[in-house]
C-alpha cells in the first residue's frame, strides 16, 4: 500500500483530470477509493463498461451509477451490444471496444491519465501464462506500471499490492463491491494459475509479487536496449504493414526473430498472449521458403503474406463478392476504376484493347476471376491459365480477387485490362469497332 500511495502522490497534480475504469469489483473500487483519499483536487471521471456477458452485468451498472451519484462522481457508461444472441466477441475485439470508449471520455475530459486496477497478482499470473505458452521477449514482461499512448498515460497503480491487500483495505475502509462469481470458477486458464499456483508461490515468499515485478522491470530494460538496435532496422525494413525482406536472411537470427516480434506486437498491442513462440518461426519459416507466394493465418483473424519480397500483413476480410457487370459506355468498377469505351487511340499498351464485334459474342462483360478460367494470349497457340498469368505477373492473392476480366457472352475472355490482351485484340492497320480503355 505504501508504494501505490507514494507513486501516486508523485504522479497526480492538482487539477489534474484522471479516467478511471470502474468495474464495480474490489480492485477498482479500492483504486477509485485510493485516489479520492490521497488527493481530493484531482479530477476523477468514472467509466463503466457493460460487456453484455454475463447476467449480472445489468445489476453492476446499476451499482455503480448509484455510487458514483450517492458520492458526486461523474460517470461515462456504455453497453457492448450485440446484433444477436450468438454473436460473441473475441479478447481482441473487446479489448479495441475499450480502448475505444476510453479514449472518446479521454478526449471528451482532456484527460492525462487512464487508471487501470491491474494488481501485483494479475502480474504474476501474466508472466506465468506467458512462459508456459510462449512469447516474445516483451510479452514475458508481462505489463508496465505505466503505458505510453498518444495524448494520455495508461496507469496500473496497484501493481505493488495483492489481491488480499485490497481485499483487507476495502474490509478496514468498507467499501462496498460488487463479486464476479466467473472468478472462482477453474474453467478459465487463468483462475486455475490463481487458485492453484498463487498460492504455492505465496507460501514460498509473501512478496513474490514484488519479486516478479522486479523480474519484470529487469527484462524491460533488456528488451528496451535491444529494441533501440532493432528500431534502426526496422525503419529501414517495415512500413505500412509491409515487410521488405530483401536481404533479411543474411541479418543475424536475434536480429530477424526481433524484428518479427514487432511486428507481432505491432498488431497485437497488449494481447501478446494471443500468439507464441511456434508463430515466430512459422514467420520466419515461410521468409525463408524459397516459395515466392505463400500466405498463412495468425489468432484474431491476422493473414500474413509473403508476395516475393515483401511480407504483407494484414486482417483477414470475408472474400470479395462475385460480379459479372454489363460493359458500357462507362463502366465503374469495384476496385475503384473503370472501363470507358471510346472513339479513337493509338495506344497499344495493356490498358487499350480494340475489337471486331464480329469475332465476338456480344454484350460485353466484366467480372473477377473464376476457377478454371483460361485465355489465348496474343500471339499464342493455346490458352493459358489465368492463374499462371497472375503469378507471373506477381499479383498478391488479394489483388488477383480484385483484377477485373473481360469477357463476351459465351464466356471467352477477351482481356484482362492492365495485364494482357487476348488474340482477340487488333493492331492498328486492322479491322476493328470497339475500343476499351481502363482507367
Amino acid at each position: 500500500m505504501k508504494e501505490t500511495i507514494a507513486y501516486l502522490n508523485s504522479l497526480l497534480k492538482d487539477n489534474d483530470v484522471v479516467v478511471i475504469g470502474l468495474s464495480g469489483g474490489a480492485d477498482s473500487m479500492c483504486l477509485l477509493n485510493i485516489i479520492r483519499t490521497i488527493n481530493k483536487k484531482v479530477d476523477i471521471v468514472c467509466t463503466h463498461i457493460n460487456h453484455n456477458i454475463r447476467e449480472e452485468s445489468k445489476e453492476e451498472m446499476k451499482f455503480i451509477k448509484k455510487y458514483c451519484a450517492d458520492n458526486n462522481l461523474k460517470l461515462e457508461t456504455t453497453t457492448f451490444e450485440k446484433k444477436s444472441e450468438t454473436e460473441t466477441f473475441n479478447e481482441l475485439e473487446l479489448r479495441e471496444k475499450r480502448y475505444a470508449f476510453f479514449e472518446q471520455v479521454i478526449k471528451k475530459y482532456k484527460a492525462q491519465y487512464l487508471f487501470t486496477a491491474h494488481h501485483g497478482d494479475d502480474l504474476i499470473e501474466t508472466i506465468l501464462m506467458r512462459i508456459s505458452r510462449g512469447s516474445t521477449l516483451k510479452g514475458y514482461t508481462g505489463f508496465q506500471i505505466e503505458t505510453n499512448k498518444n495524448n494520455y498515460k495508461v496507469i496500473k497503480p496497484l501493481i505493488f499490492m495483492t489481491k488480499k491487500d485490497i481485499l483487507d483495505y476495502a474490509k478496514e475502509k468498507n467499501i462496498p463491491y460488487v463479486h464476479d462469481k466467473t472468478n472462482d470458477e477453474d474453467n478459465y486458464t487463468r483462475n486455475r494459475y490463481r487458485h492453484k499456483i498463487l498460492p504455492f508461490l505465496k507460501n514460498e515468499n509473501k512478496n513474490m509479487h514484488l519479486k516478479y515485478l522486479k523480474f519484470s522491470r529487469e527484462l524491460l530494460k533488456y528488451y528496451n536496449f535491444v529494441d533501440e538496435i532493432i528500431n534502426g532496422e526496422i525503419s529501414k525494413r517495415y512500413e505500412k504493414k509491409t515487410l521488405d525482406i530483401k536481404g533479411f536472411s543474411e541479418l543475424d537470427k536475434l536480429i530477424q526473430t526481433k524484428i518479427i516480434e514487432y511486428i507481432l506486437d505491432d498488431n497485437y498491442y497488449d494481447n501478446l498472449y494471443l500468439v507464441n513462440d511456434k508463430h515466430i518461426s512459422l514467420i520466419l519459416d515461410i521468409i525463408n521458403n524459397p516459395k515466392p507466394n505463400i500466405e498463412i493465418n495468425l489468432p484474431d483473424k491476422l493473414r500474413i503474406t509473403k508476395v516475393y519480397d515483401k511480407l504483407k500483413i494484414s486482417r483477414s476480410k470475408k472474400a470479395p463478392e462475385k460480379y459479372r457487370i454489363p460493359v458500357e459506355k462507362d463502366t465503374y468498377l469495384p476496385n475503384g476504376r473503370h472501363i470507358k469505351i471510346i472513339d479513337r487511340t493509338d495506344k497499344n499498351s495493356n490498358d487499350y484493347i480494340k475489337l471486331n464485334s464480329h469475332e465476338i459474342e456480344l454484350p460485353l462483360y466484366v467480372r473477377n476471376r473464376e476457377e478454371g478460367d483460361k485465355m489465348i494470349v496474343k500471339n499464342m497457340n493455346s490458352p493459358k491459365k489465368i492463374k499462371d498469368i497472375f503469378i507471373n505477373s506477381k499479383l498478391s492473392k488479394e489483388e488477383r480477387e480484385k483484377q477485373p476480366i473481360v469477357v463476351d457472352s459465351k464466356g471467352q475472355i477477351v482481356w484482362i485490362p492492365g495485364l494482357k490482351k487476348s488474340k482477340f485484340d487488333k493492331a492498328n492497320d486492322e479491322l476493328y469497332d470497339i475500343i476499351l480503355w481502363y482507367n
